[in-house]
């Protein structure tokens, strides 16, 4: 006998909201939703054992096996790791009494019936959208607030003068929803798709092309929409899935990507790249700090530009005729051949790649310089019976050649990112040539006794340097996969050779291994060594890029390079720019390099209580007087306090003492340890982050001008409930 009990858990002083009238609809749907999970669960299991099981093959068969056997493991992860806590709310509709369930994806029952309809559909815009100014065409709404798998709390909104009927109890201004604001913080970010709101959801909605910003002051949710807006265009956009470039989503600091990383996997979503951009690059985790002179050279976009002059320069043929001895005769490589060879390099490949088509184009050349030797007629066979072109012997000769060799990679040599950008702060001569613009005043600005002790402002050229050149490591790992390929041709050419000598059989049954198809498959080239592809060099389809307004106008290259689309998501609060952020987002956009851009506001603070927001206003009002700062919807009853550092033990100590539940954080003392309930960081990797109790130490001391008051801004308004500024 299967025992069904109540998904309700509702309080005591939520007595009324209990009464069976109100929530036995619900009741039912979720005793059918539960018996769906379950037997999709199971079925889920079935076939993923199956897919398992089965045989991997090879090529194309191997990959859709591995895409499918991933495709269902998500979808059972998702499944397992919710219960009827899928569904986010109902809705009913002016013409339709019977109500839509909304979840977190969909899911229909076994007779194909619809138990929950995916949140992002079309037809499910309405229970995030709807507003008592546009109903959408909705006479209810109802929203669960879910906690271990129990709905501990809903409420409902009737959009119809004739719909209060059945709801009247539940009607309490929003109860749930504000009580979820003030709930407490944990270390990562917490689940809000069920509360998302109707000027959230239209961002959220808005199309992929071209650049869209969203612009907010803190607590306004930019980071949700962000968040919830990839979600979304991965589900509606099939231009932005995996197999055509899919998303990257970059984010301030690794503090924040640890923060939002449960958030895309609660969606269903796990394929999204994330990254800050200092993981763009291999030295961006060893990178400190240029001074102010030398930050503000390189921050501009022009000076990225220089590294193409830098590569464009190692790739001009060289101007004077270079004899080398082989084996066969003398060569006279002529600059017309140099040029000849170099101009077989397609536009676009990166230097170390296109090395490869050079040397191929200069190989032909020399072969043609070679025909005398090559009179004879060609008669040999290899051993799979095949004509061996005495060329191919020739050219593997020449291949081989040391001093060829020597001499083609002084002509067009393998270059390293990091040795371009050091030389432009090491050989001023060299600097001056690649960016002529520059003032000698500046070129010496930029000259360093350790070209190498790389700055965050040299990131964007290294990244430039990087993908123009591309890796020459991997350009190795072609040439060695390359011959470890050729290598095994000839070993198993000289097996197969054995073979068939040593067939005495009537029916010379090794001679079939002369066939061209068996010629392919002796060679097992998938054990042969690979090649890892860098996963975020892109290019991408759609790029999410949070805390925008701190990215110079070289950073936006890094960014740009990696989405040809330039399909963007540009999420920022230009008053939360810590050097200053005076021009309007499409005049910066437009100047770094995105034409198309469309600009959405968000002005409701959700998360910051009014007593914060007011200390919180003047501070950043002092030196933006137009700072877009947002309105708070709600009070905790909890004054801003002041005290003295010597308190901050103590303080933390009754906070913790009084509360089970809730994150702390110490802003500005870089000595305090952090601990299991309280973090310590500093002001400027605070952006994006929220605490139900934040404690900033000497405030006063983060600095002058518009940095100091950002930090300050920007680290009182991380509190949820308590504020206190220690000096």
């Amino acid at each position: 006998m299967t025992v069904t009990t109540s998904a309700f858990d509702l309080p005591a002083r939520l007595s009324a909201k209990a009464d069976p009238a109100l929530i036995a609809a619900d009741e039912l749907h979720f005793a059918a939703l539960s018996a769906s999970l379950d037997l999709s669960i199971a079925e889920l299991s079935d076939r993923l054992d199956a897919e398992r099981k089965a045989p991997g093959g090879t090529g194309q068969a191997a990959m859709e096996r591995d895409l499918e056997v991933h495709r269902l493991t998500a979808r059972l992860r998702a499944l397992r790791r919710y219960g009827l806590d899928l569904c986010l709310g109902q809705m009913v509709a002016v013409d339709e009494p019977e109500p839509v369930y909304i979840g977190r994806f969909g899911l229909t029952d076994s007779e194909g019936r619809r138990l929950l309809l995916d949140w992002r559909s079309p037809a499910a815009e309405p229970f995030f959208g709807a507003t008592h100014a546009n109903p959408m065409g909705l006479a209810s709404r109802r929203r669960y607030r879910w906690t271990r798998g129990r709905i501990n709390d809903y409420w409902d909104e009737v959009f119809t003068a004739d719909g209060f009927e059945g709801h009247a109890a539940a009607l309490d201004d929003q109860s749930a929803f504000i009580a979820s604001l003030g709930s407490s913080r944990s270390p990562r970010m917490r689940d809000v798709l069920g509360t998302i709101q109707a000027d959230q959801d239209a961002i959220i909605r808005a199309g992929a092309r071209g650049a869209l910003v969203v612009d907010g002051g803190p607590g306004t949710g930019k980071t949700v929409v962000a968040l919830h807006r990839t979600a979304y265009l991965l589900y509606s956009d099939p231009r932005l899935s995996q197999g055509r470039g899919g998303v990257l989503f970059v984010g301030p600091s690794q503090g924040y990507l640890a923060y939002v990383d449960d958030v895309l996997p609660s969606l269903g979503e796990e394929g999204v790249h994330t990254c800050t951009l200092r993981d763009l690059v291999p030295e961006g985790q060893a990178a400190g700090e240029d001074g102010p002179d030398a930050a503000r050279l390189k921050s501009s976009a022009e000076l990225v530009r220089a590294v193409e002059t830098a590569v464009r320069i190692a790739e001009l043929p060289p101007t004077r005729t270079v004899t080398v001895e082989t084996a066969w005769a003398d060569i006279r490589i002529t600059p017309a051949d140099w040029a000849e060879a170099f101009e077989a390099a397609d536009a676009g490949t990166p230097h170390n790649e296109a090395r490869e088509e050079v040397w191929e184009a200069l190989l032909d050349i020399l072969l043609d310089q070679l025909g005398e030797e090559r009179e004879e007629e060609a008669t040999d066979f290899d051993a799979y019976g095949l004509v061996r072109d005495r060329e191919d012997g020739l050219r593997e000769g020449l291949a081989d050649d040391p001093e060829l060799a020597a001499a083609f990679a002084r002509a067009w040599p393998l270059l390293e990112a990091a040795d371009v950008v050091a030389r432009f702060w090491s050989d001023a001569a060299f600097l001056r040539r690649c960016a002529p613009w520059l003032s000698s005043a500046e070129v010496d600005a930029l000259q360093r006794t350790d070209a190498r002790a790389w700055t965050v402002s040299d990131l964007p050229l290294l990244d430039a340097a990087r993908l123009r050149l591309g890796d020459p490591g991997a350009s190795r790992r072609r040439q060695q996969q390359k011959a470890a390929t050729a290598a095994e041709r000839r070993r198993m050419s000289d097996v197969v050779d054995d073979l068939i000598a040593s067939d005495d059989s009537d029916l010379k049954v090794m001679s079939m291994l002369r066939g061209q198809d068996l010629r392919s498959t002796l060679v097992d080239e998938a054990a042969l060594p690979s090649i890892d592809p860098d996963v975020l060099a892109g290019p991408f389809a759609h790029v999410v890029v949070d805390e925008a307004q701190e990215l110079t106008d070289a950073e936006w290259q890094m960014l740009l390079a990696r989405c040809p689309s330039r399909s963007f998501t540009i999420v920022g609060d230009r008053a939360q720019a810590r050097h200053g952020f005076t021009e309007s987002w499409r005049e910066r956009l437009e100047r770094v390099g995105l034409s198309q851009v469309e600009l959405a506001t968000l002005s409701i603070n959700y998360r910051t209580p009014e007593e914060v927001m007011a200390e919180a206003e003047p501070v950043i009002r002092a030196v933006l007087p137009d700072a877009n700062v947002p309105t708070s919807i709600r009070s905790s009853g909890i004054p801003v306090l002041h005290g003295a550092v010597e308190e901050l033990p103590s303080l933390l100590d009754s906070w913790l003492a009084a509360h089970d539940e809730g994150v702390a954080c110490v802003i500005g003392d870089p000595g305090f340890p952090s601990g299991p309930r309280v973090q310590s960081i500093a002001p400027e990797l605070s952006k994006g982050l929220e605490f139900d109790l934040v404690v900033l130490v000497h405030p006063e001391r983060f600095g002058d001008g518009i940095e100091g008051a950002v930090d300050r801004y920007v680290a009182m308004t991380r509190a949820t409930q308590e504020l206190v500024m220690l000096s």
